[in-house]
């Protein structure tokens, strides 16, 4: 008797750990789709981190924008979150693709902006040399 029922017990923990913590909703957004739309989230906060005017000039929600954007309710992206958020290593992996392409766009805007520094227009550059020449009083013409 003692057999089975540690037998049982050793089943039915085996059966427990097997059991999803969160069921799948039944419109579960993709996981490529969901990394999208935390990266686009990503890149719309920082935006209003750095600049808060800037998104509310235009009058841009970003919660609203990304529901639109990608055709998905409210309801659904946080069901399809938890459900993500309930498989640690899978969410993990999740954030890891995201911050990839954070980097990867982060070097492409640093050497544009490197590039648009090189080339300044040499006229106006010209033009304020002269002017701090013709300002200096300590030279003799």
């Amino acid at each position: 008797m003692r057999k089975i029922i540690a037998f049982l017990t050793i089943v039915a923990l085996f059966v427990s750990c097997k059991e999803e913590v969160v069921n799948k909703p039944k419109r579960l957004i993709e996981k490529d789709v969901m990394v999208n739309i935390m990266y686009d989230l990503s890149i719309l906060e920082a935006i209003r981190n750095q600049n808060p005017a800037s998104l509310d000039t235009f009058k841009i929600n970003s919660r609203d924008y990304i529901f639109k954007k990608y055709k998905i309710d409210s309801v659904q992206f946080a069901k399809s979150n938890v459900y993500y958020a309930s498989d640690y290593n899978e969410y993990k992996s999740m954030f890891e693709q995201m911050g990839k392409r954070l980097e990867a766009n982060t070097k492409s805007v640093d050497s544009l902006v490197k590039l648009k520094k090189k080339k300044k227009n040499p006229i106006v550059d010209k033009k304020q040399k002269q002017a701090a020449i013709s300002r200096d009083t300590t030279k003799l013409d």
